[in-house]
């Protein structure tokens, strides 16, 4: 849900959205489809791209394709668009805040990385570097995105910036002991 609300964010903010939702938005530009459904189709898509890499989904992974794009879809319908660029960049500074929170929410669940994720990860499981995988994919769907005419711009850049240290900070925060929520953990 957090990071469906940090997409709504970006996408209201109007000053920029992350790769993936520069690919949602243009195509929902393109063809009319709200861009929380085409992150829903897209997601389906790129689980079908699991098969071949033999990677399995889990609960979250599942979930993932479809709560994050009705939250979006939710967010854009009853959320008013900020005015004026104070708003807007508040709007998009919050956005990249909670995505990486979301990050850290979700990885730190381990209950199986979302689509996109899981694709990166079964790349690199073929022997690619994950950064040159990683780097790729998302160059591929925002420059896709931005030919379809999805937005890129400062929060592109804010989010492209921000992630990873946000990422850095939150996952670990964030992550989930399993050993000692089962009582596993070694006791002295």
């Amino acid at each position: 849900m957090l990071y469906g609300a940090s997409d709504g964010l970006l996408l209201l903010s109007g000053l920029g959205v992350d790769p993936w939702d520069v690919f949602h938005q243009g195509l929902s530009r393109r063809i009319g489809i709200a861009v929380g459904t085409w992150a829903i189709l897209v997601g389906v898509v790129v689980l079908v791209a699991w098969i071949p890499l033999r990677q399995r989904p889990g609960l979250g992974t599942l979930a993932n394709v479809v709560v994050v794009g009705l939250v979006i879809n939710l967010v854009l319908a009853t959320v008013p668009a900020p005015h004026g660029l104070p708003l807007q960049l508040l709007a998009m500074v919050g956005g990249v805040l909670l995505n990486g929170v979301a990050t850290g929410a979700y990885i730190g669940a381990g209950l199986g990385p979302g689509p996109r994720d899981g694709l990166m990860t079964g790349l690199a499981a073929r022997g690619w570097s994950l950064r040159a995988v990683r780097t790729s994919i998302e160059l591929v769907v925002l420059v896709a995105g931005w030919f379809l005419g999805g937005a890129v711009g400062l929060g592109t850049v804010a989010y492209a910036l921000g992630i990873g240290p946000l990422a850095h900070l939150f996952v670990p925060m964030l992550a989930i002991d399993r050993a000692a929520r089962s009582g596993d953990e070694h006791r002295p």
